[in-house]
């Protein structure tokens, strides 16, 4: 028997933090008939940018994540604003991460970060073209660093374990599969 939708009984929020909330979704199986709650964080949609030089050199950012109290290598990205596009956040967090402005922006789809527990999209877009035009503008909690590493090399750094975030391995998944292919 395939899977069938479950019926929500009740949406209650539980708590509201600065860049998502969380809810208590109270459902009922339709296999089981049986009620069951569910935590659901609930966020604005997330962007990934893929910025690339002109000598083909992808610009990447280094940043501490409190999550695993380390720090990762990934590409610039954060939140969709209520103001923004998909297309305009990819731009507009590439300029504050980096400094750097594309002269192209290609869409490569969007993936859900974790369909189990969260509600939100993440939209990846390849920057092409990117030159440096001014500094970082981050905000209070962001200390990112900048660095540019040749676009070959990305492969070797996923399976190095260099690269480890899962939404920028499904970017760079969908950069190869559907934009340009390994060599």
């Amino acid at each position: 028997m395939a899977p069938q939708l479950w019926k929500i009984l009740s949406a209650s929020p539980v708590t509201a933090c600065r860049v998502f909330d969380v809810r208590t979704d109270r459902a009922r199986s339709p296999r089981t008939g049986e009620t069951h709650d569910f935590f659901i964080v609930e966020s604005l949609d997330w962007v990934n940018v893929i910025p690339i030089t002109v000598d083909q050199k992808v610009v990447l950012i280094e940043q501490y994540r409190h999550g695993i109290r380390d720090i990762t290598l990934e590409i610039p990205g954060g939140l969709i604003e209520d103001h923004d596009t998909p297309a305009g956040a990819a731009s507009r967090e590439l300029r504050e991460e980096t400094g750097y402005r594309e002269t192209e922006l290609i869409p490569l789809g969007w993936v859900h970060p974790n369909p189990a527990l969260q509600n939100n999209r993440c939209y990846t877009f390849i920057a092409k073209n990117v030159m440096l035009e001014g500094t970082q503008h981050l905000d209070e909690k962001e200390d990112i660093g900048v660095v540019l590493y040749p676009l070959k090399e990305v492969p070797g750094l996923i399976r190095g374990g260099a690269i480890t975030n899962s939404l920028i391995l499904a970017a760079f998944y969908r950069f190869y599969m559907e934009y340009q292919k390994v060599e």
